[in-house]
């Protein structure tokens, strides 16, 4: 605080930072603000301030409370550290570096700082540099989840499964999930004749991709498993074998006929998943046979093949500026290539490009129509291949055995498709990788998925010729 900061001024800020800890971020949001007016020396408000307003997405005004606050106080590691990892989410890396470095001089034993600096150098593919740093903040403090978790995506993007699972086990939703039921975790005591409850966790993409291991658990000897799914997917999931029941999230699930309780993705670990160990039976979900002939009726038959497209993912999700394409227009390249019919599977964010393209590409718009995952699976099942960025609809194509061609980012690649591979050991000839270069640009993934298009049809024109 400044030297001459009066009580007044004090307790406006005591009560932001009330606020904050109580995620009441507007009302601390005009606390602090009302601190710096009063006190514009006042560098913890300036600190506060900009965290608040890192947190609400105001990334520009933020930066200039974090460097306003170091402008009167230069030697707060933490402030060097947000401001850093603000830096770094905006793709200022070099800066961004800096402002680590200036944090670890200030405090060279924070976990915190080291973790940050690991994640900016995982992300840039250092994979070696990011490996030492996420070891060091563990070494610092081994209960850093973030720094655990990082570990685990750098380890199982390596196919280093053994120590990748064990670090995966750090993600935090645990604590908050294993409050609502009143039975134990499943930690892989035998489940002969036991009842489970599976539960949700991160996304739809995720739910598809580790359904697979229900059949496992229940080889296992489970006499009744029961799973937590979004909302969207309970249909879908109603077709996976060794299943017993599925419910919603945002349904009441009995709390009483139960002998444990596990999070989906933590099947890996326990039944020590490696990668010549990985369930890859395709498929190993079904569409359903009335909704296929439903929507069948609906697809135009026509000669040649019918692929469906998703260029954008959920605007939500972290790096989807990077994984997403930032138009259908960018998939132009695909037009020219002759005996295609292109249907869109795009919902919601995305859908509005449509309209850009129908004069040079016509296309048949599915997206609106679909009520939920159970009516994508039947698309998916009547169509020849599915092109998609990194989203949801790579796993549904990929769990139905349907071929797939997803486009992959440079930048903050998930872990899941490995480091360099065009396939996937998830979904063995089903999935075709198409990676960016450093530079992050589409044009030439598109060109080689078009070019790949070409070859793909040359046959079948050859055969109708």
């Amino acid at each position: 605080m400044g030297d001459r900061t009066d009580d007044a001024v004090v307790a406006i800020f005591r009560r932001g930072e009330a606020q904050l800890k109580a995620r009441e971020l507007q009302a601390a949001e005009q606390a602090f603000r009302q601190a710096v007016v009063l006190d514009p020396q006042f560098a913890e408000a300036h600190a506060n301030l900009g965290y608040v307003l890192n947190q609400l997405g105001n990334d520009a005004e933020a930066q200039s409370h974090y460097r306003r606050a170091l402008e009167i106080a230069p030697d707060n590691a933490t402030v060097h550290l947000n401001l850093g990892a603000l830096l770094a989410r905006n793709k200022r890396h070099t800066e961004a570096e800096a402002s680590y470095a200036a944090a670890l001089a200030l405090d060279p034993q924070s976990s915190a700082v080291w973790s940050n600096l690991g994640a900016l150098n995982l992300n840039l593919k250092r994979e070696e540099t990011a490996e030492a740093c996420l070891r060091h903040a563990i070494a610092l403090d081994p209960l850093n989840a973030r720094a655990r978790f990082n570990l685990a995506y750098q380890r199982l993007r390596h196919g280093d499964f053994e120590a990748g699972w064990a670090l995966f086990e750090s993600r935090d939703w645990y604590r908050e999930m294993g409050e609502k039921w009143a039975f134990p975790r499943w930690h892989g005591e035998s489940l002969t004749g036991r009842t489970l409850l599976v539960t949700d966790q991160a996304g739809h993409g995720d739910m598809i991709h580790f359904c697979r291991y229900i059949p496992l658990l229940k080889a296992c000897g489970a006499a009744h498993i029961t799973l937590v799914c979004h909302p969207a997917l309970k249909r879908l999931m109603g077709s996976l074998f060794g299943l017993d029941g599925v419910c919603s999230f945002d349904e009441e699930v009995p709390q009483t006929h139960f002998d444990f309780w596990m999070p989906l993705m933590s099947a890996p670990y326990l039944l020590e998943t490696r990668p010549d160990t990985v369930p890859a039976q395709l498929p190993y979900l079904q569409a359903s046979p009335l909704l296929r002939t439903q929507w069948s009726s609906q697809l135009p038959h026509a000669d040649g093949i019918r692929v469906g497209l998703v260029w954008k993912g959920n605007p939500q999700f972290e790096n989807d500026g990077d994984r997403s394409l930032a138009h259908l227009q960018t998939l132009a390249p695909l037009w020219s290539v002759p005996d295609v019919h292109f249907f869109s599977l795009q919902k919601g964010a995305g859908e509005e490009d449509i309209a850009a393209c129908l004069e040079r590409q016509p296309l048949v718009a599915l997206g609106s129509q679909m009520q939920d995952f159970a009516d994508a699976a039947a698309i998916v099942a009547e169509l020849d291949l599915v092109i998609t960025v990194d989203t949801a609809m790579a796993h549904l194509a990929g769990a139905l055995g349907k071929p797939c061609w997803l486009l992959l980012p440079w930048y903050m690649t998930d872990w899941r498709w490995g480091a360099a591979s065009a396939d996937s050991i998830w979904y063995p000839g089903v999935l075709r990788l198409f990676r960016q270069g450093p530079d992050g640009a589409w044009d030439a993934v598109v060109a080689d998925v078009a070019l790949a298009l070409m070859e793909r049809t040359t046959p079948q024109r050859t055969s109708l010729g």
